[in-house]
């Protein structure tokens, strides 16, 4: 659908610069029978109100008014009701250019003249005067009180001049042989994407058909590849990652590259602020930001081809460094230095001293060691992966720390969690089974089957659990007895489920389930797969079914050989 669109101001519509007039809010709105009346309440009127303020005379959009032309000067309002009622309300109230627009109601006469009268005698009468009466109180109340009444003008005064300079309705006119009932409906279902990006499309192909060249086709066609490019998942999560702010509504994601462009704030950022920073140069230098647009996307899948540097802007991505950070940094930089550039970012992001690894990270500190072996996991991981690491499968799952060997059931208290744990630690202890230890097992399994018949009686509680488990934990963890180990050299990266499927259990039992896991098809990061292969290891010292010292030493040398240039 081919809309026209502009921006204009809601006061008199004085340019700052030139201080000529600007083509603002004019003519006779037709509000036709299908729409509700009037029904903002004062939260709503207040809201516009603050913003209005709070934009301090900075370029400011506020949403979209839809309109058909409806004879000279006349439109007919599709969407915007609410709001430019209440602007119309505020132009009274502050007595400067109500007169310059009207609203006609199809089946509502009288509020028309209402509005003009805003009687509080006779807002009972009707529920749209009802309303209309409470939005002029809210106004007066709004102006009255924010600074007091002797400041009543001088915030009349500087609300007129935002409103005819700085504060701006973006003007949406639809075809005129646009069927209204269904457009008004797709548009309060929320189906039309009014981004900013969208938005910066209209201003954009706007300009571009009126210029010699005539482009619009080539870069309408252009703006459509770069958006397929972008709805790939491997691209998309090598540069928003886990950042939903960057993801737009409606699966509109070359936003991200025109945020980036405008530097919009991660957080906190106005509604729309990439509109508000890139319309003039849409509009003024149309071809040259188009430019601007293709190039960011040229040096963003030039990025995505070479792993290396796909590898670490996306670690660095996905710890919540912006692809615009990371486009700002290459600039002026030669590849090396790029490189180098990127690798100093890592080391910043991750802040870890070496030796930190022997035992000062710990997964109990949640406040600094723990969100820090996570990255440094996660690093670990991106580092061994041959080509590009799979960013895709990392976006919308939720990440955590997993004890390779548990060494802990005491937090089992009921019968149903005993007989979980006693069956999977029966099948551990077979797997173990050999020739030198078979009678010391098959007791063990004995008195496991033993418990398991008396779990719901009164003869087997905690006591008779947690002695059992102790015998059961000393043969799976080969004869050794020890405490928690919460190093990084005892953990690996899963994702929630499969860290809660894992539960608090011992090597074996863990190490069982993996594979099981791993050959269903999910997804066990390379580092944590590995882990439970044994792949660091030395043959001579492996032990298939414990995690014991050597292991530990073994896992902890890889990850700091690994890990050296980004380690502090």
């Amino acid at each position: 659908m081919s809309y026209k669109l502009e921006h204009k101001t809601i006061g008199f519509g004085i340019d700052p610069v030139s201080r000529l007039p600007t083509k603002g809010i004019e003519g006779v709105f037709f509000i036709p029978s299908y729409q509700r009346g009037y029904r903002w309440t004062a939260d709503e009127v207040t809201k516009l109100l603050d913003d209005i303020w709070e934009s301090a005379g900075q370029p400011y959009s506020l949403q979209p008014i839809v309109v058909k032309s409806h004879g000279e000067n006349a439109w007919e309002l599709i969407d915007g009701q609410q709001r430019l009622t209440t602007l119309w309300i505020l132009l009274r109230f502050m007595q400067k250019g109500a007169d310059r627009y009207s609203l006609q109601y199809e089946t509502r006469p009288g509020s028309q003249e209402y509005l003009r009268q805003l009687d509080a005698g006779q807002a009972a009468k009707n529920i749209d005067y009802f309303f209309m009466h409470q939005a002029h109180a809210t106004i007066t109340d709004w102006f009255t009180n924010k600074m007091g009444p002797q400041y009543t003008q001088f915030l009349i005064d500087e609300m007129f001049r935002f409103l005819s300079t700085s504060v701006k309705v973006i003007w949406y006119q639809a075809p005129a042989d646009t069927p209204s009932i269904p457009l008004f409906t797709r548009l309060n279902q929320g189906r039309i994407p009014l981004t900013d990006a969208e938005l910066i499309k209209a201003v954009l192909l706007t300009r571009i058909a009126q210029t010699k060249e005539g482009r619009e086709t080539e870069v309408a066609a252009q703006w459509d590849g770069i958006e397929r490019d972008l709805q790939r998942d491997d691209i998309w999560a090598f540069i928003a990652s886990h950042n939903a702010l960057t993801t737009e509504p409606h699966g509109t994601r070359i936003g991200l590259l025109l945020d980036t462009l405008a530097q919009k704030p991660a957080k906190d950022a106005r509604r729309y602020y990439t509109f508000d920073t890139l319309r003039e140069k849409a509009d003024k230098e149309s071809l040259a930001f188009w430019d601007e647009v293709v190039a960011l996307h040229a040096q963003i899948l030039g990025w995505f081809e070479e792993p290396h540097w796909y590898n670490k802007i996306g670690f660095l991505v996905a710890c919540g460094i912006s692809i615009g950070e990371i486009w700002r940094l290459a600039k002026g930089l030669k590849k090396s230095a790029f490189d180098d550039a990127l690798t100093v970012r890592i080391r910043e992001v991750l802040n870890i001293n070496a030796d930190d690894l022997d035992d000062a990270l710990r997964y109990d500190d949640h406040k600094g060691g723990y969100p820090k072996l996570q990255r440094l996991l996660l690093l670990f991981n991106v580092e061994i992966t041959n080509g590009r690491f799979p960013f895709e499968k990392h976006v919308g799952a939720v990440w955590s720390l997993e004890h390779i060997h548990a060494q802990n059931a005491q937090d089992l208290t009921r019968a149903e969690q005993w007989a979980t744990w006693l069956r999977e630690h029966r099948k551990a202890l077979q797997n173990i089974e050999t020739e030198n230890n078979k009678s010391s097992i098959d007791e063990l399994l004995a008195a496991i089957d033993e418990a398991t018949s008396k779990l719901h009686t009164p003869r087997f509680g905690q006591e008779q659990f947690n002695a059992l488990a102790s015998e059961i934990l000393v043969a799976l963890n080969d004869g050794a007895v020890e405490g928690a180990d919460h190093s990084i050299a005892n953990l690996a990266l899963l994702s929630h489920g499969a860290n809660a499927a894992l539960g608090n259990a011992v090597f074996e039992v863990k190490r069982s389930k993996v594979l099981v896991m791993d050959k269903a098809g999910e997804y066990i990061p390379t580092a944590t797969r590995n882990v439970f292969l044994k792949y660091y290891t030395d043959a001579g010292r492996l032990q298939p079914h414990f995690w014991g010292e050597a292991d530990k030493t073994a896992y902890l040398r890889e990850i700091k050989e690994k890990l050296a240039s980004y380690l502090q």
